[in-house]
């Protein structure tokens, strides 16, 4: 299973193996492997868009070692994910009542 993300450029329908972000207080462009979340206010580049990328006149690009290939997604990992939450969702936090449970008073007679 390839990457779930598309390229950021438009038309492009190749799978993105990089994210661009821009540091505007330095006038600098990063470019480095695909981030693990997509965030707002940065990019997700296909290899070719990634190559071809210019800055503007005075800008900096850091350009980290990016992966030969698309990232694989393993079944395994979105399982754990699963169990995490279905975990975390069965057990009451410790500092909050478990339901039917008010407060710490016991209840009126």
């Amino acid at each position: 299973m390839g990457s779930l993300r598309q390229c950021s450029r438009s038309a492009c329908q190749r799978p993105a193996v990089a994210t661009l972000t821009y540091v505007y207080g330095d006038s600098t462009a990063v470019l480095g492997p695909l981030a693990t979340y997509a965030e707002p206010h940065t990019y997700d580049l296909c290899s070719v868009h990634a190559e071809r990328l210019t800055v503007p006149r005075g800008w900096e690009v850091v350009r980290l070692t990016l992966p030969d290939a698309v990232p694989e997604h393993n079944s395994d990992d979105l399982l754990a994910l699963a169990d995490a939450v279905r975990e975390a969702a069965a057990e009451p936090a410790p500092d909050q009542p478990t339901p039917g449970q008010r407060g710490s008073r016991p209840p009126m007679e």
